[in-house]
């Protein structure tokens, strides 16, 4: 995991000055669905500190194998599909939710204690099949969570097309910063995986999502 990390974080920096950015502009979030408890550890030691979960379930299983010092040192990223009955019990392992989507989980959000970051999914392909905001329903749903008393709105994310291409994914990637720009400035864009996160970081990625290049292959 050494050399991948390596791997990893240069190629971030590569991508930062092909455009003029600071590396320290981007967070990498260690994507650790399916992988042990024994491999978050590893990329702890490493110097990770941001990790993302998809399952509930799973991230809770892991988080309760896992030191405590080491859990409360680092940000859980939700990444994945949230149901609105889970939003509660979610909110007592994660620090940042990226699949904000739908007036239900704003009004569970809304009984919390105490407000979490999230970002606002957005269909930017505008596909039947995935979850997220359609891009001309933006506006309106961007109005509502920021009515949201125990949601602090930090930016957009989006999952993008399956393409195999990396240049093939810019438009997207491009088309969800210029959306982005209805927040404030330093808004966080969560865009741009193992595959494409180097045409996502120049077209203003803040926020990488990053599993096998990190993990190895998942089993």
């Amino acid at each position: 995991m050494r050399d991948r990390l390596r791997a990893v974080r240069e190629a971030i920096a590569r991508s930062c000055d092909a455009v003029g950015r600071d590396p320290a502009g981007v967070t990498l979030v260690a994507v650790s669905k399916t992988f042990p408890a024994d491999a978050i550890r590893e990329a702890y030691d490493l110097g990770v500190r941001d990790f993302g979960e998809n399952r509930l379930p799973e991230a809770q299983d892991k988080i309760d194998r896992l030191p405590r010092d080491l859990v409360s040192d680092c940000t859980w990223h939700f990444i994945g599909k949230l149901q609105s009955r889970k939003v509660r019990a979610a909110a007592e392992l994660f620090d940042v939710f990226h699949t904000l989507e739908s007036d239900s989980q704003l009004r569970e959000f809304a009984k919390l204690e105490r407000k979490r970051d999230a970002l606002v999914e957005v269909n930017i392909a505008e596909e039947p099949q995935k979850a997220g905001v359609l891009p001309w329903d933006l506006d309106e749903f961007l109005a509502q969570a920021l009515y949201c008393e125990r949601v602090r709105v930090r930016g957009l994310m989006a999952m993008g097309p399956a393409l195999d291409d990396e240049e093939a994914m810019r438009p997207f990637f491009r088309r969800l910063r210029l959306l982005s720009e209805r927040l404030s400035e330093g808004a966080w864009l969560s865009m741009g995986m193992s595959s494409d996160f180097g045409a996502a970081i120049q077209e203003g990625s803040t926020h990488v999502r990053i599993g096998s290049a990190l993990f190895g292959e998942r089993r």
